[in-house]
């Protein structure tokens, strides 16, 4: 079913990305993302069957499932439905994102692109944690190429990638102020692991805030152990002396 004219609103340019602005709701003409502005969606689409799967990326999700929309956390298929919009008709996924009540709208074509997945399992956890102490912190002293690197980890979806900004940009605020913007991606880094984690392993988020924190303090401790740990030098055997193929010369006597 197409969207009705009154819908249609107008097309504008939000920073870098294109997204066409209907009355409750905006799509970015880039990923396909439909996101609602108003929490207050009006259905337009045709109600799909609640065990329908459409396919079109390498992971499909059913009604119900739990999934983490990178950037934005955890979120809960409610429905899927057909759409047309912009004279493109396909199927999208309808999400709760649970931090803020919203909505978004993912195309089902599109799920590898947005980077849409299932929430990590309880073996994936611990290997969370561990990652979360192991000493290793990757830091870029200038702050431009630092920053790209860090947002680039912060859409990619990984929770992994999202637990590498954690440490680096955690570590760099013991010795130095971040910036606003460095410090809102730390929050927002420290806010999607905490909250996904809950939700698996079905405890408080301040349970999970006092493990993440543990986690950190370990891994710096490492480091500062690495750091300060003699190095290993290897000792050089000291040049031999190569004997001359030329006798020495004998002074001469005086007569």
């Amino acid at each position: 079913m197409t969207l009705p004219e009154p819908c249609r609103h107008r097309i504008s340019v939000l920073g870098a990305e294109k997204v066409a602005v209907f009355g409750h709701f905006s799509l970015n003409l880039q990923s396909g993302v439909v996101y609602n502005q108003t929490r207050c969606w009006h259905d337009f689409g045709l109600p799909i069957n609640a065990s329908t799967r459409f396919l079109g990326g390498t992971v499909t999700f059913e009604v119900g499932d739990k999934v983490i929309y990178p950037n934005h956390g955890l979120g809960i298929v409610e429905r899927i439905e057909e759409k047309t919009i912009l004279g493109t008709t396909c199927g999208f996924y309808h999400l709760r994102i649970v931090a803020n009540d919203t909505t978004v709208l993912v195309p089902v074509t599109n799920v590898d692109g947005v980077g849409l997945r299932r929430a990590i399992t309880d073996e994936e956890v611990e290997r969370l944690f561990g990652l979360l102490g192991d000493g290793k912190i990757d830091n870029h002293q200038n702050w431009k190429g630092r920053f790209k690197d860090n947002s680039d980890k912060m859409r990619s979806g990984s929770i992994y990638e999202v637990a590498d900004v954690l440490k680096s940009l955690t570590f760099l605020s013991k010795s130095k102020s971040l910036s606003f913007r460095e410090k809102r991606m730390l929050d927002r880094a420290k806010f999607l692991i905490i909250s996904e984690v809950s939700e698996v392993v079905r405890e408080t988020a301040v349970t999970i805030e006092g493990r993440v924190d543990r986690a950190l303090e370990r891994c710096f401790t490492v480091k500062a152990r690495t750091a300060a740990a003699p190095r290993k030098t290897t000792k050089q055997a000291a040049p031999r002396a190569v004997a001359s193929a030329t006798p020495p010369r004998r002074a001469a006597r005086a007569s």
